[in-house]
């Protein structure tokens, strides 16, 4: 056996913004939004947990990959944003968000779409259903979509939409009286109306529509936080499942703000173009005269923001590639 004091442990540096009690990494950005509840549509809500991680913390998962030595520990944003752009993406799953959320039924079946979390969901077998259904408003009632199967289109007048409100409403009355009539309960195991059966909870659930309530604690890495964000921020997804993803993020952007800033440049506000897009765009552009020399891109560059060396390299080349540079 080989002793402590035989053997010298070669560690990487510890993040410096750890708790003092406990040697964690810390955000200070995400503990101010700890068991801070933001209400989402009519009863939802959405709130942190926990988390694990910070900026920091990402950066040190991916010096691992460099050794101990090999690099200074240095310049955290400049590394995040390298990994980033470049599809790096497992050291930001050393990181993660645990929420607790509540939100309708018909919301949580497109959330659960995403299968790289974890979730426990509260059970209507064990625990009677409270009596909370989703109300839209009336702006946010619209046509079904012409032109997208799974969309709105224009949105209803305000007489009309308060018609439809009216059904919703008087719909979910229906359904949880007879939720209630089907289980019999007077709250203490017995039965309202005696001589009728009690039917158990699992069952009776089944009448209650997707626009009640439901709510879980939901976990998750940033790596794949970020993807969800993407997908369900998007101008086209769902009102409802965007109220609470754009909830989410603006924890995010406050517990993980240098990642987040490079997701947002990279991805969230980014513009994928296909092959066929960018030989468009390139034989357009070329058609039209437009061809920049490299101090007049780089000029741009910085009047732009962008410092980074790299990035500004990276830069020129998909210039170059498009043929939209001069001679060099």
């Amino acid at each position: 056996m080989i002793s402590n004091q035989e053997t010298e442990l070669k560690l990487l540096p510890k993040v410096e913004t750890t708790d003092s009690r406990t040697g964690r990494p810390i955000s200070e950005g995400a503990e101010k939004w700890l068991g801070v509840p933001i209400k989402c549509l009519d009863h939802g809500f959405v709130y942190l947990v926990d988390y694990m991680g910070n900026d920091e913390a990402i950066e040190q998962a991916a010096r691992v990959s460099y050794g101990r030595d090999a690099r200074p520990v240095s310049d955290t944003q400049t590394l995040l944003r390298y990994l980033l752009r470049n599809d790096h993406t497992s050291p930001f799953e050393m990181a993660s968000l645990k929420f607790h959320a509540k939100m309708p039924i018909l919301t949580a079946r497109q959330w659960v779409r995403h299968r790289t979390a974890k979730i426990n969901e509260i059970s209507g077998r064990y625990s009677k259903l409270p009596k909370e259904y989703y109300v839209p408003e009336p702006e946010v009632l619209a046509e079904q979509s012409k032109s997208n199967k799974q969309g709105r289109g224009k949105a209803l007048e305000h007489d009309q939409a308060l018609k439809k409100i009216s059904v919703i409403k008087q719909t979910c009355e229906e359904e949880y009286a007879k939720y209630e009539g089907l289980l019999n309960d007077d709250g203490t195991g017995q039965p309202i109306r005696s001589g009728e059966p009690m039917v158990a909870r699992e069952i009776a659930r089944g009448v209650l529509g997707t626009n009640f309530y439901t709510e879980w604690y939901w976990k998750i890495d940033l790596h794949n936080f970020m993807h969800f964000s993407k997908l369900r921020t998007h101008p086209h997804a769902q009102y409802e499942i965007r109220v609470y993803a754009e909830a989410m993020a603006r924890i995010a952007k406050e517990a993980f703000p240098i990642t987040w800033r490079a997701f947002e440049d990279y991805e969230r506000q980014a513009m994928r173009l296909s092959a066929v897009e960018k030989k468009i765009l390139a034989e357009v552009l070329r058609e039209k005269g437009v061809r920049v020399s490299l101090p007049e891109l780089m000029t741009a560059a910085k009047n732009a923001g962008l410092t980074n060396k790299r990035e500004k390299e990276e830069m020129a080349e998909k210039w170059q590639e498009l043929g939209l540079l001069t001679d060099i």
